[in-house]
């Protein structure tokens, strides 16, 4: 992060809730999913499997982009977040929220309760897209990066508007259209507008700093950000319109050659790159990428096959492979960096202090890499067997990988080094 100026980055109160809360939403996952085994081989719209998906989409992976990206906005436009109280209200919106909506899929008790999360989720993301807006309003370099990071921001609020109106659809139908064709809608506005296109910016900006690479070709980003953004619109439209018809893997054509785009131009950071060893958290980011390639193969299956076992499928691969592999990985890019410069920066050259990577317990991480991958090919494997001891025997794997997360999360968060000085700088 050498090229990076940290002096920007808001203060560590606005950021670290964020990573420790998404780190305990990841724990609470992995338990209720020791609950749920027997349900894994049914349709996907039940109340704890849709408790399961929200807790992953929102406790888990938007709580950590938030802080991420509350972090790392400032730091690429080199300018002040813009209000670090709109942070924090967003933290707390959030969190509530996304407690309240799982409580309420959980228990399945449409009204009030669900109702209330999904507004106050709606809340976050309008208070997020808000400071993000006004955040890069002055940044004048990295247009790419600003393109993809605001779009991703545009498409958290459709995506959160469209499931408060599912929400109150369940305790007062009025969507004329199917409800399970709104839900499936809603779950690709959110993992192609939100997810997707959010790791593109960022990733586009930080990894060549991880690899010490650099590629020129810059019209690929660019060309990624049409099709993807194009394909969605084209997919949601037509479909919001007309329902599922094979002009959807038209659409989806296109999003997955924004989507290869991208990949070649990282791919290209990657052999221009000037540090050749490939560190544990890239090497998490090597498995999201290509269980997000295998997700983008799943969609004809998901089209001419009535067994919802191929839905359920295409989820643990973009939730428990894409999605969860990143953070795993990135959260010891980016966390340990943030502690490190708040408490140790001004003390380099002064006494011995600990490098960022030293932070964490690199073991772990090394455990956690093989652990995670193990438990997706059980649950997959179980899943599209039908075969409930397999689905456990991933399910109790995958509480393992959470305890060493947040093990190593709490480590890094209260890391404190050993030294008489250390006790009289700290702040």
């Amino acid at each position: 992060m050498a090229d990076i100026n940290i002096a920007k980055a808001p203060p560590n109160y606005v950021v670290l809730p964020f990573y420790g809360t998404g780190a305990l939403f990841f724990l609470v996952l992995a338990v209720m999913m020791l609950f749920t085994p027997g349900e894994w081989g049914g349709h996907y719209f039940t109340p704890h499997l849709l408790a399961m998906t929200h807790t992953a989409a929102l406790g888990w992976g938007s709580m950590i982009i938030f802080g991420s990206a509350y972090q790392l906005l400032p730091v690429i436009c080199e300018s002040d977040l813009f209000s670090s109280k709109m942070a924090l209200a967003s933290y707390g919106c959030l969190t509530v929220g996304a407690g309240l909506l799982i409580a309420s899929f959980w228990l399945f008790t449409p009204g009030w309760m669900m109702i209330t999360g999904g507004a106050l989720v709606v809340t976050a993301a309008g208070i997020y897209g808000v400071n993000a807006y006004l955040t890069m309003g002055s940044c004048k370099r990295y247009s790419v990066q600003k393109l993809f990071i605001l779009a991703s921001a545009g498409w958290l609020l459709v995506t959160t508007l469209a499931g408060l109106l599912l929400a109150i659809n369940l305790y007062e139908p009025f969507i004329f259209r199917s409800h399970l064709d709104m839900l499936k809608l809603h779950a690709h506005a959110g993992l192609a507008g939100w997810f997707r296109q959010l790791i593109t910016g960022v990733s586009s900006k930080l990894v060549p700093i991880f690899l010490l690479g650099k590629s020129g070709k810059i019209r690929l980003l660019y060309g990624s950000f049409v099709c993807q953004n194009a394909g969605l619109v084209l997919f949601l439209a037509d479909g919001l319109v007309f329902g599922f018809t094979p002009r959807i893997f038209f659409y989806e054509g296109l999003i997955v050659l924004g989507v290869v785009a991208w990949l070649i131009w990282l791919f290209d950071c990657y052999r221009n790159r000037v540090r050749k060893a490939i560190d544990l958290p890239m090497r998490h980011v090597f498995f999201s990428c290509l269980c997000l390639l295998i997700a983008l193969l799943l969609p004809p299956a998901l089209y001419y096959s009535h067994d919802h076992v191929w839905a359920l499928v295409y989820g643990l691969f973009l939730f428990q492979g894409w999605i969860t592999f990143l953070i795993l990985g990135m959260t010891f890019k980016t966390l340990p960096f943030i502690v490190w410069n708040y408490r140790y920066k001004h003390l380099s050259g002064k006494i011995k202090v600990p490098m960022p990577k030293h932070l964490y317990h690199e073991k772990w991480l090394r455990y956690q890499l093989g652990i995670h991958t193990a438990s997706l090919l059980l649950l997959v494997a179980g899943v599209a067997l039908r075969q409930e001891a397999l689905i456990r025997t991933g399910i109790w794997i995958a509480l393992a990988t959470a305890a060493l997360y947040v093990g190593n999360v709490v480590t890094v968060m209260f890391y404190k080094i050993k030294t008489p000085a250390d006790a009289t700088v700290h702040r």
